[in-house]
This record gives structure tokens, C-alpha cells and sequence, in this order.
């Protein structure tokens, strides 16, 4: 009898006849490999159920009424379902007009972004130059270094902006930039943005993973080094680009920080829900004669709603990008 035909009759014997023959080893494998799935299985319905739940308990909160807040018998459906909520949230944020600017001004600091670090991660990849440690040393001290710690000198520097004293001998005064885009255009094109120490540190890791042969030959055939980054090098790192373009974004959708400071000119949204219990008690009292208190239930469930609304357009985002997020995350890093 043939090897294969020995193994085909093998293959047919009960899975008890086989076990006997191996000693039990494969009833350890099959009870191993059916925990395994088992424990996995717990931990991603639990993981899910941490991330679902409190989105499916603000939706339902979201469509109940006034007096559903107060009625022990309800747990998770409402009975008396409106979308009124919805409404007073959208006036109380200024909304549309602030999630527009949110969407416009996150998507134009984004690019901005990950234009700069794109081109300072390369260097530190591809280049040497002087005190090359000292500066990518700096780069991770973005990362570990909250802003709040430099806040009161980037509030000075843009009230009273000037370059080396040129503005002030020429005009006789400083310039005030503040309440502007241009404090936080020149922070994001200078890699002062927020979270930009880590867009380079993670570029700079794919970079650094590319074959310096690749480019290499790439200068064989003629190509400059503007050519060959264009051309080569970015092709291939748009995962990892769009994954901190994405971080980017999701970052300064929900940044209260840079804009409190420098984009007071504009309605943020998220601005705008920061400060909704300050004007919830005025926009109730509109059309009473006297102040109202609003209730402690009605207050969380207005402020639940808005971060549910928040939180909408990001999960949108995700849902249409989680292929290349989660391939960038892969690349990252992954060789050296």
C-alpha cells in the first residue's frame, strides 16, 4: 500500500481510534483549540459591549421624553418617543453652521499636518545631519509633554506677534493673530500641531522599513531625491499617511484646547457643547417669566445627545476607512 493511501485511510478512521493511536494528544489539541476560541470569543463580546453599549443607551436616551427620565419602569426603550431632543441640542450648538466649520477647519489642519510631518519624518529616515538625536529627541518629547504646559507662552506669542521685531519698527505695533486660523496654520506647517510628534515617529518607522536600495536604484535611473520621494517613497506610505491624517482628523474634531486659544472666532462645535449648560438655563428661559432650574436628568441627557452627535460623523469615517487603518497599523513599525 502506497504512503497517500496509508494516509487517506488514516484520515477516515473515528476521531476516538485516532486519539488512542496518538495518546490523547489530539483530544489536548481539540479541547486547547476549542478554550482558545472560547476565551477569544468572551473577550470580543465583551470589548464590543464595552464600545456598543453606551452609544445604543445614549440613542435610547436621546428619543425619550421629558418624563421618560424619571420613570423607573424604563430601562432602555422609551414610551413616549420624540425627536424634539434632537432639535434643542442642534440650537443650543449653534448647529449647522458649527459642525460645518468643525468639518472644514479639522479637514484644512489635518493636511496641513501630514504634509509637514510627511516631509520631517523622511529626513529623520533617510537623512544625517547635525544634533540628528537632540532633534528627534525634541520629536518625542511632543509626544510625552502635554501643551497645557506651554500654553501661557503660545498665548503670548500670537496676541503679541512679531517677527525678530521687524513688524513692530515697521508698523509701530505688534499684531494680534489671535481669534484667527493663522496661529494654528503656522503651529500645524511647523510641526507644533497637536499630537504631531506622533504622525513623525510613525512615519519616520515606515520610512525607515523601505530598503535604502529601492531608492538607490531609483538614482541609478536618473531620478533627484524630490522625484524619487514623490514618486517611490509616497506611493507606498499612504496607508500609514491616511491612518495619521485619520488620527488628525478624529483629534481635532474633538480638540477643545487650540480651540479655546486661537479659533475663538469661530463655532466649534466642540466649543459649543463644552459651554451647553452655561446657556441651557437662559435658552429654557427664554419665554418665562421667571429663571428655571433645568433638572439634573434633563442637563445629562441634552449633553449625552450632543456626544452622541459628535461621535456620528466619526463612526461614519471609521466604517468607510477601517481597511486602510488597519493595514497602515500592520505597516507600522513592522520592519526594521
Amino acid at each position: 500500500m502506497s504512503k497517500n493511501n496509508t494516509i487517506f485511510i488514516g484520515e477516515n478512521k473515528s476521531f476516538r481510534e485516532r486519539n488512542r493511536r496518538s495518546g490523547g494528544y489530539l483530544l489536548k489539541r481539540r479541547a486547547g483549540q476549542v478554550t482558545i476560541s472560547i476565551v477569544r470569543a468572551l473577550l470580543m463580546f465583551g470589548l464590543c459591549f464595552m464600545i456598543i453599549q453606551p452609544l445604543v443607551t445614549r440613542f435610547s436616551v436621546s428619543l425619550m421624553a421629558a418624563e421618560d427620565l424619571y420613570d423607573s419602569t424604563i430601562r432602555l426603550l422609551p414610551r413616549n418617543v420624540t425627536l424634539d431632543n434632537y432639535r434643542i441640542v442642534a440650537e443650543l450648538t449653534s448647529m449647522p453652521a458649527s459642525m460645518i466649520n468643525t468639518a472644514w477647519i479639522s479637514l484644512v489642519m489635518s493636511l496641513c499636518q501630514v504634509v509637514s510631518t510627511t516631509l520631517v519624518a523622511y529626513g529623520f529616515a533617510r537623512y544625517e545631519f547635525p544634533l540628528k538625536r537632540f532633534w528627534f529627541a525634541c520629536v518625542v518629547l511632543l509626544i510625552i509633554i502635554p501643551p497645557q504646559t506651554i500654553q501661557t507662552a503660545l498665548f503670548m506669542s500670537f496676541t503679541h506677534f512679531d517677527i525678530f521685531g521687524i513688524i513692530k519698527a515697521t508698523t509701530g505695533s505688534d499684531i494680534n493673530l489671535r481669534s484667527s486660523l493663522i496661529p494654528y496654520t503656522l503651529m500645524c506647517l511647523t510641526c507644533m500641531g497637536l499630537k504631531d510628534g506622533l504622525y513623525i515617529y510613525m512615519l519616520r518607522q515606515y520610512f525607515r522599513s523601505v530598503p535604502v536600495s529601492l531608492e538607490e536604484a531609483a538614482y541609478v535611473d536618473g531620478c533627484g531625491t524630490i522625484h524619487t520621494f514623490v514618486k517611490i517613497m509616497l506611493p507606498d506610505a499612504v496607508p500609514t499617511i491616511a491612518s495619521c491624517f485619520l488620527f488628525s482628523f478624529v483629534w481635532q474634531w474633538t480638540d477643545l484646547f487650540y480651540t479655546r486659544n486661537f479659533i475663538s472666532g469661530y463655532k466649534i462645535y466642540s466649543r459649543e457643547l463644552s459651554n451647553i449648560t452655561s446657556i441651557m438655563s437662559k435658552y429654557f428661559a427664554r419665554n418665562a417669566t421667571e429663571n428655571i432650574t433645568v433638572p439634573l436628568g434633563r442637563q445629562m441627557q441634552l449633553i449625552g445627545i450632543g456626544v452622541f452627535v459628535c461621535c456620528v460623523p466619526l463612526i461614519i469615517l471609521y466604517a468607510f476607512t477601517q481597511k486602510t487603518f488597519v493595514q497602515s497599523l500592520t505597516m507600522t513599525g513592522s520592519k526594521e
